[in-house]
């Protein structure tokens, strides 16, 4: 009887265990069911340093920067109606507190209207009043009676030093105000940009920009303008590491011109040169510099006595001035030259360091602007 008992005892232990394991995914489910609740919240504490100073520059700068929308009018071959189609998108930024928006040329080439959204998300349509394609800059003015957000902080780009860090902030692929960080990764680079050509001068950085953030601004730690955002190297037309910006005292030098006038007038000194007919004068003359090959009559040149080169009535070539210093900067080519008085303003007064005739030789000279013949 003992024995009996224990085998039944051994049968419903083992039917209960059966049932136990059967019934597992069920008790376990209802057991988590029951049991679920949010975890706790581990408090973080304060923000780091660099996080609340991020933070800071993006609260103080965002609301000065712009989203632009531009549209291109297209006539229906078949009705032969007009229709505005959206052409692309940009960014840019508030300039200053009579309605003037900055941005890349590149943005707004070849639209018929743009329109601007600020960060309040109000809408207007702007104008265009200037362009710098040589620059890639351009100059919007907003219609209608509004009030301004603060213009961005200004600051400078010749102290720039490669390592800062610095922020961009635009509407990449029209995610508006997305904020990037990256450093300075090199200064002075050179592009081609298929609108405006050459573009020298140029910042670059390791902060992403991605189609749309065009036109915005680069912003140092200090939550200055140092930059507009301006183009990408990437081999997929998305962002590889890779980004350049104009600089801002290059952005400060033209964009008043822009307002004022509409374009933007180069400083010259009234010559005409071209390296490839020079080299081999100056090589035979063992000296460097540019040649002087022609002066504009009534150019700066001119009445400061520039001699241009001439040929004599036997064919004899007879070199004029080489110019091989500009306010003490060394100058090998045109192309130098040109770069070193982007540095300067019309009107100003520089000092040309000459070879002339196998004797150094210093001429003052005040900076002309209106031609387009002479550089």
């Amino acid at each position: 009887m003992h024995g009996f008992q224990l085998s039944r005892t051994l049968f419903w232990a083992v039917i209960a265990f059966l049932a136990l394991l059967a019934f597992r995914p069920w008790i376990e489910g209802w057991l988590i069911e029951h049991q679920a609740a949010p975890r706790p919240v581990t408090a973080r504490g304060d923000l780091a340093a660099d996080e609340r100073s991020t933070i800071a520059i993006f609260d103080a700068v965002s609301p000065s920067v712009v989203f632009i929308t531009t549209t291109e009018e297209l006539v229906n071959p078949w009705t032969r109606d007009p229709n505005a189609v959206r052409r692309g998108t940009g960014s840019g930024f508030v300039w200053d507190g009579q309605r003037h928006i900055v941005t890349n040329w590149h943005v707004v080439a070849d639209a018929s209207a743009a329109w601007v959204r600020l960060a309040d998300q109000r809408n207007f349509r702007a104008e265009l009043i200037g362009k710098s394609p040589a620059h890639d800059l351009a100059v919007l003015r907003i219609s209608g009676a509004w009030q301004a957000p603060e213009p961005v902080p200004v600051g400078r780009s010749a102290d720039l030093q490669v390592g800062q860090k610095v922020f961009a902030i635009g509407n990449p692929f029209g995610f508006d105000y997305s904020l990037t960080a990256g450093v300075v990764s090199a200064l002075d680079r050179t592009i081609y940009n298929e609108r405006s050509g050459e573009i020298r001068g140029l910042i670059q950085t390791d902060a992403a920009i991605n189609p749309g953030n065009s036109g915005g601004p680069l912003i140092d730690s200090a939550g200055r303008l140092i930059g507009i955002n301006t183009a990408i190297f990437s081999t997929s037309g998305t962002f590889s590491g890779i980004g350049f910006a104009v600089p801002v005292d290059t952005i400060n030098r033209v964009v008043p011109q822009l307002i004022a006038r509409g374009r933007y007038v180069r400083p010259r000194i009234g010559i005409t040169a071209d390296d490839a007919v020079s080299k081999p004068i100056l090589r035979q003359l063992g000296v460097e510099g540019v040649l002087v090959l022609g002066v504009g009559p009534g150019s700066p040149a001119a009445m400061a006595g520039l001699i241009e080169t001439r040929v004599s009535p036997a064919g004899e070539i007879l070199p004029g001035d080489v110019i091989q210093r500009l306010d003490g900067q060394a100058v090998t080519e045109m192309v130098e030259l040109i770069e070193i008085l982007e540095g300067y303003q019309v009107g100003d007064r520089v000092t040309l360091s000459l070879w002339r005739d196998g004797r150094p030789l210093e001429v003052a000279i005040h900076l002309g602007g209106e031609s387009l013949r002479w550089d």
